[in-house]
């Protein structure tokens, strides 16, 4: 049989059909690995977290079919959202009351036995403080090594990720049974939410693991958009010299309807709770501006935002490394510019 265009060399130098495209029927006739791959949907049982989408465009590029798994109480708003997104096939949906507040001992029962029924070839879900929780007590207990952070998928078992705090790129080669892996939000477009039709099953819910329990969540409310799916974001460093001074910040972002983010400096000097930190150990941002006030530019910090597709610097540092990386640069006292932005 010719070779389809899209080959893979396995190590014994045989040329088989790529297993990313293979049908179901080819890939028993050809012993082939079918790809199938389980999203697990990150949500709060009213709305979908914005990362989910992404991870969902990631794995449609892994080919074959891509299946999200809903668990939470009472979440079938969530169901109805994901049921719509593009290139999703199928829905499982599990609700129990165990599930709530997204407990990692709780939901890796779930999965494992999702994977047991289904024997998907890949399960993956966002970066983010919810994936990087679950996934890697999911391949521990499928005795497996994770994937995190993946920024570009290559084949079906090659993903690239970044290494030291983004300044540089590793090419990974998983030849794991099943590729556990979670994906950085900021390199993957968002799946559309309409124009999908996908059938939704139920799941049954293992018994409860009971060795941990969801009390209670407090959250900062604020009007202004989600840090990390904001079109806009003004971050403040250890340069404002207090948290009082953040009011700059705040006012301006309300003008521009952005997001307000922070340096860690300015996060462990307390001037702002650390929901605000972007960078490595913060969050990940890639917005269409973002616009860093007082902040110098650790290596740290720019491996969280230099993605964003303009970048301006306020700095009276004019050696500052936070100009490296800006496209527009102003070397200026800030608090005399940002009251003068008002």
């Amino acid at each position: 049989m010719k070779p389809h265009n899209d080959e893979q060399q396995l190590p014994n130098c045989e040329t088989v059909i790529g297993a990313a495209a293979v049908p179901k029927v080819l890939s028993k006739a050809f012993n082939i690995p079918f790809q199938s791959t389980l999203v697990v949907v990150e949500h709060n049982n009213d709305k979908l977290t914005p990362i989910t989408l992404n991870a969902i465009t990631a794995a449609s590029k892994l080919g074959g079919e891509v299946s999200c798994l809903v668990a939470g109480t009472n979440c079938a708003t969530v169901v109805e959202q994901i049921s719509k997104v593009q290139g999703v096939k199928k829905v499982l949906v599990a609700q129990h009351d165990s599930y709530k507040g997204s407990l990692p001992e709780e939901l890796t029962p779930l999965i494992l036995e999702t994977q047991k029924k289904f024997n998907f070839t890949h399960i993956c879900a966002g970066a983010s403080a919810f994936g990087k929780n679950l996934l890697p007590r999911v391949a521990a207990k499928l005795d497996v090594a994770p994937v995190s952070d993946i920024i570009e998928i290559k084949s079906p078992d090659t993903f690239v990720r970044t290494i030291y705090a983004g300044n540089a790129l590793s090419t990974v080669k998983c030849n794991e049974p099943i590729k556990v892996f979670t994906v950085r939000g900021t390199s993957f477009e968002a799946a559309p939410t309409e124009g999908g039709s996908a059938a939704s099953e139920d799941v049954a819910a293992p018994s409860p693991a009971g060795i941990s329990e969801w009390l209670e969540q407090s959250l900062t409310k604020s009007d202004r958009p989600d840090l990390t799916s904001a079109k806009v974001v003004v971050s403040g460093g250890r340069g404002l010299k207090s948290g009082d001074n953040f009011k700059l910040l705040y006012d301006l972002a309300d003008k521009m309807n952005a997001a307000v983010g922070a340096s860690r400096a300015a996060v462990d000097a307390g001037y702002v709770p650390n929901d605000l930190q972007v960078g490595q150990t913060g969050k990940i941002v890639a917005p269409d501006l973002y616009i860093a006030v007082g902040i110098s530019g650790a290596i740290q910090h720019l491996a969280g935002m230099k993605d964003s597709k303009t970048i301006v610097a306020i700095n009276k540092d004019p050696e500052a490394p936070i100009f490296q990386v800006a496209d527009y640069g102003l070397v200026a006292d800030l608090f005399k510019v940002t009251k003068s932005a008002e």
